[in-house]
């Protein structure tokens, strides 16, 4: 990307309130004050389009730094509120971390709203399956904050069906969320996408983007974030249905071992459904399966009868060759799978 006319890049202080940051946004929203890096960055001025830098690490892990024009950010929060049908003084509540585009998103929706970012009888908020988890099995007052809410999107990882139900049953009007910082976050509500976004079904499943909320581009890489045609090519894979989207995973997520191919997400979620304790599933490279499909729990597990039970519905090739149990499952911040952490203690376990 190359900085026609240099704008400050100022890192958020890691002081700054709430109301601060805010401040702080709604001038670089603005024009009249520096772009914002909502992580530490390793430039100190971007273009003078750029509002705000977001890092993300990509499927690849490599971080990068995601920049955003005032114009796609505002996009994003405008579809949001549309499909909420939100009203100017209505609240949001910020209970993720700013430096994840989620976080981010909730402040430009408090200001294009005219309102303050609220801890309590908030109109709308955004959490990650995680804290959705812990609302409804733990005690305290987030469980009736996200009851008396409008709407609570719910994003960043998949939601188990069940917890989704339960949430519903409960009275919690759950919104599930699909996108990614390279389109402002999410950019497909509930299967459907949002005013001005547009999805297509490339090769292999993946999912392509397009929209008015698609950042610029990556800050100090020459390589374009979308085609010719202005697609972004997620990695994910997905199916439409009358319009409707719906998320299969990730095609990075799928690993090959003894020839057949493995979805990482799918083995988890069909273990999952057990409740007796947590499961996350990685790979790790092997001279002879390609990679090894290992398996961890929260809890203890039958390793015969976990076996048994992924090999009558997935084949013989999705028994997991390792196993370690008792653990605690490793997370990302915003409550996705850190896979590549567990696989580093299967490495060191390795026989």
């Amino acid at each position: 990307m190359v900085n026609t006319s240099p704008r400050e890049l100022l890192e958020v202080p890691s002081n700054w309130s709430i109301p601060q940051i805010q401040e702080a946004l709604y001038a670089a929203l603005q024009g009249v004050g520096p772009a914002l890096a909502f992580a530490p960055s390793q430039f100190n001025s971007v273009d003078s389009s750029i509002a705000i830098v977001i890092p993300t690490s990509g499927s690849s892990g490599a971080p990068k730094e995601v920049a955003l024009t005032a114009h796609a950010a505002q996009a994003s929060a405008a579809a949001s509120h549309q499909f909420l049908d939100a009203k100017a003084g209505q609240s949001w509540s910020l209970l993720l971390p700013t430096n994840h585009i989620a976080g981010v998103n909730v402040l430009v929706r408090a200001i294009e709203l005219g309102s303050s970012i609220t801890e309590r009888n908030f109109d709308y908020t955004s959490i990650v399956p995680t804290q959705l988890f812990r609302a409804m099995n733990e005690a305290g007052d987030l469980l009736g904050e996200l009851q008396n809410a409008q709407a609570v999107l719910v994003g960043g990882a998949a939601i188990d069906p069940d917890l989704l139900r339960r949430a519903k049953d409960s009275g919690i009007n759950v919104i599930t969320t699909y996108g990614m910082s390279e389109m402002s976050g999410g950019c497909v509500y509930n299967g459907q996408p949002l005013h001005g976004v547009e999805v297509e079904i490339r090769e292999e499943g993946r999912i392509a983007l397009r929209g008015p909320m698609q950042a610029h581009g990556y800050l100090g890489s020459q390589l374009p974030l979308a085609d010719l045609d202005g697609w972004f090519l997620t990695n994910d894979a997905g199916h439409l249905d009358d319009g409707k989207l719906t998320v299969l995973g990730r095609i990075d997520d799928l690993i090959i071992s003894g020839g057949e191919k493995i979805s990482l997400s799918s083995i988890d979620a069909f273990l999952n459904k057990m409740k007796q304790s947590s499961f996350m599933s990685c790979a790790i490279a092997d001279l002879e399966w390609g990679q090894q499909l290992c398996l961890a729990s929260s809890g203890e597990m039958d390793n015969n009868e976990i076996s048994k039970s992924l090999r009558q519905n997935f084949g013989n090739h999705a028994v997991p060759k390792l196993f370690l149990e008792n653990i605690e499952l490793p997370f990302t911040s915003i409550g996705k799978p850190d896979r590549l952490t567990l696989s580093r203690k299967f490495e060191m376990i390795r026989p």
